[in-house]
This record gives C-alpha cells, structure tokens and sequence, in this order.
C-alpha cells in the first residue's frame, strides 16, 4: 500500500505540550516509510501560546478551528488534508519513533477502515497519572486485533470512510471544551458501513495524562454525559465494546442509585438500597484492581479501587445530567 499520509491535531490550550508533540513529529516528514506528506494543527480556540508555538515550526500548517470541540477540530482538518489516509494525534501526546509505520502496516485491504494504536506514560513521576495509564494499558492488553471500538488519540482513518460516514460528529457526542464520546460513536458508523476495525499495542503516543484529581473527574463527568446519547442511540453497545465490558458499564448506574437511596437512609428500605447499591459497586472495582496489581506487583495500584469508585460517582453525575437533557427535550437524538 501506498496512500500518503496527512497528520491532524487538534488542540486548544496545549502550549505546555504541543511543542513536544510536533518535535516527536516533524522528522517522520523526512522518512519515506512513514508516507507523512503533511501535518495540519488545528487551533481549538486557545487562550494561551499555543498558535504562537505553532508557527514556530514551518513544517506545520495551522488551521484555526471552530471552538466546537476535538469532533469539531478534527473535521476541520481531515477536510483540508491532502492525504488519503488521515492520522489523528492528540496534542498532549508524543508519538514514538515507529508509532505511525506500525499501523500503516496493517492497511492490506480496503476493508480495513482504521488502525488505532495504544498509549506509553508521559508522567510516570504521578500517582494518579500512573493509575489512570496501567488502567488503559491493562485494558489494551486484552483487546484483539479486530476491535469495535477505536480511541481519537492515535488513530489512522482513511479519508473515503470519514467522507462517506459523514466525517466526526460535532453536536451529539461532542463539545467546546468537552472530552465526548464522537470517537466511539465514529467507530460504530465505520463499523455499521461493513468496514474493519484493527488496533495494535505496539504503535504508542506518550499521553500527559490528568495529575490532578479535580481534572480528571471533571473530564469523567463529561464522558458520563455525552454517553449518555452513545447508548441511546447505539444501544447494542451499551453492555460493552473491546476496550470496556459490562461491569464498567454498569458502575455509572449504581452511582446513581447508591446516590438517589442517600436522602433515604433514615427508611429502612432506603438504607437496604444505599447498602446495596454502594457495596456492589465497591466490588465491581475489584477485578481490575487485582489484574493491575498482578501484573504490576505494585501495591501502589491498589489504590486504582478507590479512584474507580470516586469515578463511577463522576460519571453519574454527567449521566443524570445528559438524561435530564434527554428527557427535557434538549437533545434531539438521530441515528445517522
């Protein structure tokens, strides 16, 4: 195969990273296996330098985006792109060396719609950030080679399916300042087009992820939110996809019931609800916990069970919120 290849990163507010980004990039411009013919920034609407860190780099073009959110930047880019394949990465992360030759590799068939690749840690120096990274390592660990599912972080679409599926939602699934959901949700309309999904763990960008906990559920509250339209419309993916299961998707509502049975403890009924809801969600944090910690012998990884129920609290938060939406009718649901 020999399609060339257009980089697309969106970012907003990324000066403390982008530069680290494009200098993990720019050279793959010079190597001829890496078919790079261009690479695109598009300016989310950023406050601070990072435009201006941008223009330092005459190998990159930027775009200014439409402060609609990564869905919105994204499709921004891919749209200018000259190649016919389109690789995304995500400001905040370093590719490695043989990050993208490793998933052009598996561009054998006009099938195959996409090929996502895996994360390495960018601060392993922090507890919460060595959490949320094994998390996702773990998770990738057991993904095959044909997945469902495909995150926007390190991924190669070709640019004939995003044309033909319609390009990255902007609206549903996806906001201004928002992590959403319109990366899964981008999958399942590749998928639903009769098209192949692959991943490789070996293609990794060094991701700077969340060191403050405040961060990290705030971005855990949008998810729960914009998933809330996921599972409405693409219903037969709500019991799980290849990179989360059942178990995962089912902490959000015990949340919610553990939180709606609080202002009813003083009732005995209340108070059985309270204790039920909230030990079996306690419990499902166990069997993640466990893989981590035997995979890693690292005791500090126990402490991913109390991160994982915090969160489940987060993301029900964000999810009462996308149901009230839903149910007012603010959001207006329409399957592609």
């Amino acid at each position: 195969m020999s399609e060339s290849v257009s980089l697309v990163i969106p970012g907003k507010n990324c000066a403390r990273t982008i530069g680290r980004c494009l200098d993990a990039v720019v050279p793959m411009l010079a190597r001829p296996e890496c078919r790079l013919q261009e690479i695109i920034f598009v300016d989310d609407g950023s406050t601070d330098d990072s435009a201006k860190i941008v223009s330092g780099y005459s190998q990159v073009r930027c775009l200014q985006g439409p402060a609609g959110g990564p869905g919105a930047a994204r499709n921004v880019g891919w749209r200018a792109a000259k190649g016919e394949l389109v690789w995304f990465v995500d400001s905040d992360c370093v590719a490695e060396a043989d990050a993208l030759v490793i998933l052009l590799r598996h561009f054998d068939s006009p099938r195959v719609a996409a090929v996502g690749g895996s994360y390495a840690n960018g601060c392993p120096e922090s507890l919460l950030g060595t959490l949320i990274h094994e998390e996702i390592v773990a998770r990738h660990a057991a993904m095959g080679r044909e997945v469902n599912f495909l995150a926007g972080y390190n991924v190669v679409y070709r640019r004939s399916v995003l044309e033909q599926v319609g390009g990255i939602d902007e609206t549903l699934f996806n906001g201004p300042g928002s992590p959403g959901a319109e990366d899964a949700e981008l999958s399942f309309k590749a998928q639903a087009a009769g098209y192949v999904l692959r991943f490789d763990a070996a293609s990794r960008v060094a991701h700077y992820h969340p060191t403050r906990l405040a961060r990290y559920l705030r971005a855990q509250r949008h998810h729960g939110y914009w998933r809330v339209n996921l599972h409405l419309l693409y219903a037969e993916h709500s019991k799980g996809d290849a990179y989360s299961g059942i178990v995962d998707h089912a902490q959000p509502p015990l949340a919610l019931a553990s939180m709606c049975s609080l202002p009813l403890v003083f009732w005995c009924p209340g108070q059985v609800a309270f204790a039920v809801t909230t030990s079996l969600l306690a419990l499902a944090q166990l069997p993640l916990t466990i893989r981590l910690y035997e995979r890693t012998k690292n005791a500090g990884l126990l402490l991913f069970a109390p991160l994982g129920f915090v969160r489940a609290y987060a993301r029900a938060m964000g999810m009462l919120y996308g149901m009230w939406h839903y149910a007012t009718g603010y959001t207006k649901l329409r399957r592609p």
